[in-house]
């Protein structure tokens, strides 16, 4: 390849045509395997990202080593992709008035589960370095690197959970928040460390202000160009609001800019998407629904191949027993650090007593910044702890990847916030017209007081209007039940007009014959299909054999939208004490 952007490209991706070939092959291979692990996880009731990683960890470096460390490094832009998405994703969470609410709480629950860690593995860390090895210089090295690299959280893995079962709340939002700050706290607490370790076993030494101004340089930097990128959409989405395709178009293609701007930089990705999403959501509110909308129906098929990959690149057979024993006593050290450190500093700010008890479950997942983090610490400490460090975070990286979305789960289902994140939309999606209730009267129903018989007197039923709350009225015949019409109360109004006349008149008189039917199975995506289509207001419910079972009226449908909404609301209001 030729051209002033060809030194951009990584090598790996300078594909001869059987080499394309194979690339396309097996991201073809990556997204049906992940998505059947998928599958199967969710059935086993596991979080399907589980299923992805699981799949990943069989065909690479573990395992089957169809993927092999090259190919994995020339997939390396679709995780730089796939966490970009998930930053703007989560900036998109991060409103004005959450900020508002919840600020206090975010900082000291952010300082306390991200300080509170580094000083357990810190001395879990230490003691037993220093018991087995009995070299203190090297002992307090480690603890102080390690305990620096476990202050950070993984956002993939747990925000896809949250994603996945629709979840709402106040510890939702509180989980948003942490993974969206706590990676700021382990950079700065990895050059505390660095800074004090380089001395003590030697090192790249750069002093401590160099290091901090570099953080801060990354920190604004990434959220420089990320509103910079996000001024530009919002500029764009005054012009292109409600044209879905190039919204998608014009969003990807900033969100691509960004990235790739940081990446040559030298930048934060995920910290300036998230700068992104965090503009576009409180400057343009209303038009940049459904950008984020777009974008989240775009990243399934990115979020299987960035989770095959990470399971892929994780090579479990490199591991000594005494390092497999630091990882075990750091997973341990982690989990009680979060756990203390996320219950205490939700319980001084007084956060709802679901964040207090169930935020901890949130917290157990390490990725991408812990890596970067012991790949930095390899690099700083090549000739002393290095290794050591770059192989206990891959080990401890495998365990908490596979068990933090699992407690993830736990948490958010302990706290009531599972399926709260739904609209008036995805209501309709997983309703049936027999879950639509009126009152205590099942409209789906052979005794429905909307069933009248064929021979029912005119009297009979203008009797019924005034204790009943239905419109409309569904006639059968007298021996089969079989459908023969429907009669409405504008139609009853016209027979009204005859005079004394209509008072001896019977239900086969009046009624009219059905434009369209229904079945209790019809969803009611399709029921609102049919209101239009047909221009009705009510639809007659009849089983397979057209025998009556009640009628759907569209203002029963949308009363019980609307309660549903209003149950959810409340719900939500009960968890938020």
């Amino acid at each position: 390849m030729q051209g002033p952007f060809a030194d951009l490209l990584p090598s790996a991706l300078h594909f001869s045509g059987i080499q394309a070939t194979q690339f396309v092959l097996l991201l073809g291979l990556i997204l049906f395997i992940g998505a059947l692990g998928g599958w199967l996880f969710q059935k086993l009731k596991i979080p399907q990202v589980v299923g992805y990683i699981v799949m990943g960890i069989i065909i690479g470096s573990s395992g089957l080593h169809i993927l092999e460390p090259n190919v994995i490094s020339a997939l390396e832009p679709v995780s730089t992709v796939a966490l970009s998405l998930i930053g703007f994703l989560i900036g998109g969470e991060l409103k004005l008035k959450t900020v508002k609410k919840y600020g206090k709480q975010f900082v000291s629950i952010l300082l306390f589960e991200a300080i509170t860690p580094a000083l357990v593995v810190g001395a879990f860390i230490t003691i037993l370095v220093f018991l087995v090895t009995k070299d203190f210089k090297k002992a307090i090295s480690l603890g102080l690197v390690l305990g620096a690299i476990c202050s950070a959280t993984a956002p993939a893995a747990t925000t896809d959970v949250l994603s996945e079962y629709r979840t709402r709340g106040p510890l939702t939002t509180t989980v948003y928040g942490i993974v969206a700050m706590d990676d700021a706290v382990a950079l700065i607490l990895y050059t505390i460390a660095s800074t004090i370790v380089t001395p003590l076993i030697g090192g790249n030494s750069l002093s401590f202000g160099v290091q901090l101004l570099n953080i801060a340089k990354d920190i604004f930097g990434s959220i420089g160009i990320g509103i910079v990128f996000g001024l530009i959409l919002s500029f764009l989405t005054k012009f292109i609001f409600n044209k879905e395709a190039r919204i998608l178009i014009f969003t990807l293609g900033s969100l691509f800019l960004c990235t790739g701007v940081t990446q040559i930089l030298g930048l934060d990705n995920i910290l300036a998407a998230m700068a992104m999403g965090c503009f576009m959501v409180n400057i343009t509110p209303i038009k940049s629904k459904p950008v984020f909308n777009l974008i989240d129906k775009f990243t399934p098929p990115i979020y299987v191949l960035f989770f095959v990959l990470v399971g892929a690149k994780l090579n479990i057979w490199i591991i000594t027993p005494f390092l497999g024993l630091l990882a075990i006593v750091y997973v341990l050290g982690r989990t009680i650090g979060k756990t203390i450190g996320s219950m205490f500093g939700a319980w001084i700010t007084k956060a709802p007593k679901t964040v207090q008890k169930f935020l901890p479950y949130c917290l157990l997942s390490q990725a991408g910044v812990a890596i970067g983090l012991s790949i930095a610490a390899g690099n700083d400490f090549a000739d002393t702890i290095g290794p050591e460090v770059l192989l206990i975070i891959t080990a401890t990286t495998f365990i908490v990847q596979l068990i933090g979305p699992i407690f993830v789960k736990i948490g958010v289902t302990k706290a009531g916030e599972v399926g709260l994140n739904v609209t008036v939309e995805d209501i309709k999606k997983n309703s049936k017209v027999s879950d639509i209730m009126w009152g205590n009267n099942k409209i789906c129903d052979s005794k429905s007081p909307a069933i009248v018989s064929e021979i029912e007197t005119l009297q009979n039923i203008l009797d019924s209007f005034t204790h009943n709350q239905n419109l409309n009225y569904v006639v059968k015949a007298q021996e089969q039940n079989q459908l023969l019409g429907i009669i409405s109360l504008e139609h009853l109004k016209e027979v009204m007009q005859i005079g004394e006349f209509a008072e001896s008149m019977l239900a086969m008189d009046i009624m009219i014959p059905p434009v369209i039917t229904c079945t209790p199975e019809t969803l009611l995506p399709q029921a609102y299909k049919l209101f239009e289509d047909y221009d009705v207001d009510a639809i007659p419910i009849v089983n397979q054999e057209n025998q009556a079972l009640g009628i759907l009226e569209k203002t029963t449908v949308d009363h019980y939208l609307h309660t549903k909404i209003i149950e959810l609301n409340r719900k939500l209001e009960t968890l938020d004490q």
